[in-house]
């Protein structure tokens, strides 16, 4: 795809969510949705898999989320039928603690070290055994200064089409699409990469 063909859909496409999201799982190739099970997760994952019901639907479950998340994760697997893959960091969290500690400290030297092996490899691994060639976000403008400067649709240096539908969206917007859909919601998610909001993990930075 060239940038001209990216400029093209950004304009035509970029403010409108399912249309991008029709467009891209058109092009026929394969496809994921990655999801952290946050709040307003519900809206990409059903946006996609009512087109493509079984695209897989890739979590990187780093051992430190709520009840609430692990709760709302198997309650929209379950209510969506989600063709879930879990991917786990290679060591669990009481094996990470027992040796290291708890989870350092934003600005501990470690924690670089802490957000590879709990995000970062684990979706390096899920890429090499899914090998997308379309990827689903739910990336925010909101989310941090550097989605801010995002388009809905890019191509990464591996050349993997990275497609953000709800990048434009408010989260009024998230809410009345879930109320309008009946989707279950989750706002107690802590992301222990990122500390405060507006940090961003380092994947978006990477991928």
């Amino acid at each position: 795809m060239s940038q001209q063909d990216l400029a093209r859909i950004n304009a035509e496409l970029g403010h409108n969510a399912e249309g991008l999201v029709r467009w891209a799982l058109g092009l026929n190739q394969r496809a994921i949705v990655t999801t952290n099970f946050r709040p307003f997760e519900a809206v990409i994952l059903h946006m996609v898999t009512r087109v493509t019901p079984d695209v897989p639907v890739v979590w990187m479950d780093n051992g430190y989320n709520t009840e609430a998340t692990y709760q709302f994760a198997d309650a929209v697997t379950k209510q969506l039928g989600l063709n879930l893959k879990i991917y786990l960091p290679l060591r669990s969290r009481a094996h990470r603690e027992a040796v290291d500690g708890p989870t350092p400290a934003l600005d501990d030297p470690r924690h670089a070290a802490f957000t590879e092996e709990v995000k970062l490899e684990p979706f390096a691994r899920a890429l090499r055994e899914t090998q997308p060639q379309v990827w689903f976000t739910a990336l925010r403008a909101t989310d941090s200064a550097v989605r801010a400067q995002m388009e809905p649709v890019s191509i990464n240096p591996d050349g993997l089409i990275k497609v953000a539908p709800l990048l434009h969206w408010s989260s009024k917007d998230l809410y009345a699409y879930c109320e309008k859909h009946g989707l279950p919601n989750n706002f107690d998610y802590v992301d222990p990469t990122k500390g405060e909001d507006q940090r961003e993990c380092g994947l978006h930075l990477t991928h």
